[in-house]
C-alpha cells in the first residue's frame, strides 16, 4: 500500500515468497480464527465437517491455521494465495505425521500481484510434505475470482461435505 495503512489478515514485509514471514501478526490471528473453530465446534459443527479457505492473504492464513493448528478439519481452500519459501507451514509439516486435510487451490496465470509460480511453488511444497492437492490454473484470470473457479470449488466443497442439509446442495 505504499506505506499506508490497510486492514489485512496478517502483517507481510512485502508481497515476495522471498522473504521472512511476519510470524507473530500471523500467530496473532491463528489465535483469533482458532477461537471461532472452537466456538462451532461448541455449537454442534464436528470440526471434520469445517472448511477453512480463502483468497489472496486469506487463502495464506487458511494454510497457516490448518496445517499448523487445525490439522483435522474437513480441508483447505487457497484462491490466488502462496506462502513464502521459508515458511512455517513447511517446517511444522516437516515434522508431522498423520492425516493433513485437503487442499484445494486456484491461481490464474495472469496474476501479476501473486504470481501463478508462487501459487504453484506453493502446492508443489505441500504436496511433497504429504498433504492431498489440487491445483486450478486459470489462463488470462488476474488477481480475482471467476465463475468458473468458484464453480468448482462449490463442487469440491460439496464432496467435502455431502449431505449437509437434503436439499440446499444446489
Amino acid at each position: 500500500m505504499k506505506g499506508g495503512l490497510s486492514n489485512v489478515w496478517f502483517d507481510r514485509f512485502k508481497i515476495s515468497n522471498d522473504c521472512p514471514e511476519h510470524l507473530e501478526s500471523i500467530d496473532r490471528m491463528c489465535q483469533v480464527l482458532t477461537e471461532l473453530i472452537d466456538d462451532e465446534v461448541k455449537n454442534g459443527i464436528q470440526k471434520s465437517r469445517i472448511l477453512v479457505g480463502g483468497f489472496s492473504m486469506g487463502g495464506c492464513m487458511a494454510l497457516h491455521l490448518a496445517y499448523r493448528n487445525h490439522r483435522d478439519v474437513a480441508g483447505v481452500f487457497a484462491l490466488s494465495s502462496f506462502l513464502n519459501k521459508e515458511s512455517a507451514v513447511y517446517k511444522d509439516l516437516q515434522q508431522s505425521d498423520g492425516t493433513l486435510p485437503e487442499l484445494f487451490q486456484c491461481h490464474g496465470t495472469a496474476d501479476d500481484l501473486v504470481l501463478h509460480s508462487w501459487g504453484k511453488e506453493t502446492n508443489s511444497n505441500l504436496k511433497s510434505l504429504g498433504v492431498s492437492t489440487v491445483f486450478h490454473s486459470f489462463p488470462t484470470l488476474y488477481h480475482e475470482l471467476n465463475r468458473t473457479e468458484l464453480e468448482r470449488l462449490k463442487s469440491w466443497i460439496l464432496t467435502k461435505l455431502p449431505g449437509e442439509i437434503d436439499g440446499q446442495n444446489k
